[in-house]
């Protein structure tokens, strides 16, 4: 209930009031490891963790309000590709791995049997405390077995009715039957029998979910590719791939529901109150089992949590604002960690999770914002135009996240793996389109089938491979310090160090090579040069402003002349078209397109020549030899493309 709460407060707070509303608040794989470590320092030295938690946000809060002020945000600006991507990869992989781990966790509650050929004994029955076992010679109390489960012994009704409920019958099924032990003895009874320590098997259970679990992500992956296939109108697939995720869960909670069996599902609190039922809301920070010096000893703990939120929250705002989505709006970098503190604030008092800016579901909510063009030829491709800024879908998220308490019944029908494989959907998702995932499938590749990516026309393929590498090994450090539990405090601190390690690798790799793999930092020395540099050029401007004033004067009486007289300038300059037509390089390359180049090829002829008349017939083939090469017709061709085309005529001719 406490992350519920949580996604539609933070949410509807900052899609109302954020300056970059297109990031999603969420709980992120960071922030969880840094409030177990909290977690566990607590239960270390005998402390409540939630009024500790409590004053740990509360000086969060205060050094977060000093880096607003202080415009401390400007600091993104050393946050380049290498840091974005490190991070936003760790955080995908952190998805992917969490969603094999969850899948193969089932198998704790629901193990499957790597022995079939072995038959198990599951002769077991629960029975009053007081009860004395009977002669093994009588059969009728003897077999109460089942093949896949303990044997009921109705505690109100007597053992006949256990009796009668017992399923000797391997292949029926009735799971409301049968007591586990636990219940067993919650009821006063106590399970008696060579069988009661086999564990009881539940095969289907398993590899059904490993089906919903791969299923889920194949027909949303599926789906979501389906707007390049060449199947369906173009209305059709951007539907199919706008809703793939949606349509995977319906279809296999459908499947789940027709196989019937019982899946783990999600579970959803029944009632608007906290998950321990002994604390209200309101967190006292002041609890009595914590010594009055915690308050200052929560003061470590928060820089560390500064430090992580300030990264996590400032990276995905950076990979969010990318140019490559070709966003119009502000960035409001000071604005959104101000709604960040005010949220953690809130958070701390009422003990719930702090959320922050969380990269996969910023991803997720700009790749279902894009904006591309309408294919109007064929065998063009949409050109992406940008996104979609508006605060509606962020609030619309926050809004809806509240009112999933009143949807119990239908979230609580959902299977936990069809969850697992939409995890492992984002992970994916979130790798694609990464320059990092790019060079590290590169690596993989003969260079003669390499993607003609345009880093790799400017740097050699052997540097590309080292940066790589680099990357890579700073991903791996960040995940072993995660993964340890002793040293995974220092996380936050890790994560601010690959700052300085992008610094470092300046020294290895030269400024154009890191232009096209990362990119620049600024570099404060240069200020003053180039301070100077503007200095001499403004010196020097009214010279430069006059020469340059001349040159395209001149540069206009030429055109004027052009465009007057015409061929009296040679016969072969033509004015430049003011009604050309843009076509890309799809369109140009087919065949229609190059007979209206040949077609509308005009001719020029000697002036000497005769016009019509038996001569004129006579000397046809001449008149092809004497066809001047002439450009390309302005309705084709651009500026720079101004040549003759004499290796086409020679052709033509030889047709």
């Amino acid at each position: 209930m406490e992350c519920i709460l949580t996604a539609a407060l933070t949410g509807i707070l900052f899609a109302l009031f954020a300056g970059q509303p297109l990031n999603i608040l969420g709980s992120t794989g960071p922030m969880l490891v840094l409030e177990m470590i909290i977690f566990k320092f607590c239960h270390d030295q005998g402390w409540e963790f939630l009024p500790l938690r409590a004053w740990v946000g509360l000086w969060s809060a205060l050094f977060l309000l000093i880096i607003v002020a202080f415009d401390l945000s400007a600091l993104v600006k050393y946050i380049t590709r290498f840091t974005e991507e490190s991070f936003a990869c760790l955080i995908a992989i952190i998805f992917i791995v969490e969603a094999f781990k969850k899948l193969f966790a089932i198998t704790d509650k629901h193990p499957y049997n790597i022995h079939p050929e072995i038959p198990l004994d599951y002769t077991c029955s629960c029975y009053h405390s007081n009860f004395t076992m009977p002669d093994p010679n009588n059969a009728t109390l003897m077999n109460i077995t089942s093949q896949i489960g303990y044997s009921v012994f109705d505690m109100t009704k007597g053992m006949s009715t256990a009796l009668n409920q017992n399923k000797t019958d391997s292949n029926v099924t009735d799971y409301s039957t049968f007591l586990t032990k636990k219940e067993c003895e919650s009821k006063g009874g106590m399970m008696m029998g060579t069988g009661c320590d086999t564990i009881v098997y539940h095969d289907n259970v398993f590899f059904l979910s490993i089906i919903l679990f791969l299923f889920t992500f194949g027909i949303a992956w599926t789906l979501k590719m389906s707007k390049t296939s060449r199947f369906f109108p173009t209305f059709v697939r951007q539907y199919l791939s706008d809703f793939a995720v949606l349509i995977s869960i319906l279809c296999m909670v459908l499947l789940d529901l027709y196989i019937g069996v019982p899946t783990p599902k999600l579970e959803v609190p029944k009632k608007f109150a906290p998950s321990n039922d002994k604390r209200g809301w309101f967190i006292n920070p002041f609890h009595p089992n914590n010594p009055w010096w915690t308050i200052l000893v929560a003061a470590g703990p928060a820089i560390v949590a500064v430090i992580l939120i300030f990264m996590d929250q400032q990276i995905t705002a950076v990979i969010v604002n990318r140019k490559e989505n070709k966003l119009r709006k502000g960035n409001g970098y000071h604005l959104d960690m101000m709604v960040v503190t005010v949220c953690i604030v809130i958070c701390s008092l009422f003990g719930l999770p702090w959320y922050v800016a969380a990269t996969v579901s910023a991803l997720a909510h700009i790749m279902s914002l894009r904006k591309e063009s309408e294919s109007a030829a064929p065998g063009e491709k949409p050109t992406f135009l940008g996104v979609r800024e508006q605060r509606v879908t962020a609030l619309l998220v926050g809004i809806l996240s509240g009112l999933s308490v009143f949807m119990t019944p239908i979230l609580t029908i959902i299977p936990m793996p069809v969850l697992y494989g939409v995890f492992l959907y984002m992970g994916v998702a979130a790798l694609k389109g990464m320059q990092l995932t790019d060079r590290i499938l590169i690596l993989l590749m003969p260079t003669k089938y390499q993607p003609d990516h345009i880093f790799l026309r400017h740097v050699k393929t052997t540097r590309v491979h080292l940066f790589t590498l680099i990357q890579i090994l700073c991903l791996a450090v960040l995940w072993a310090i995660k993964t340890t539990k002793s040293i995974s405090i220092v996380f936050p601190v890790m994560v601010l160090g690959t700052c300085f390690v992008r610094k470092a690798i300046e020294k290895v790799f030269t400024h154009d090579e890191l232009k096209w793999l990362d990119d620049i930092m600024p570099d404060d020395s240069k200020k003053k040069k180039e301070d100077e540099e503007e200095l001499k050029e403004d010196d020097d401007g009214d010279e430069e402003t006059e020469s340059l004033l001349g040159d395209e004067k001149r540069r206009l009486n030429e055109m004027k002349a052009i465009y007057g007289q015409g061929d009296k300038f040679g016969g072969t300059k033509t004015p430049f078209a003011q009604d050309r037509v843009n076509i890309t390089e799809e369109v140009n390359k087919t065949g229609i397109w190059l007979q209206v180049r040949r077609d509308s090829m005009p001719v020029i002829r000697d002036p000497d020549q005769n016009n019509g008349g038996l001569h004129n017939r006579k000397n046809g083939s001449r008149d092809k030899k004497d066809k001047k090469p002439a450009e390309k017709t302005s309705f084709f061709v651009g500026e720079d493309e101004r040549t003759p085309l004499k290796e086409e005529h020679e052709e033509d001719d030889m047709v």
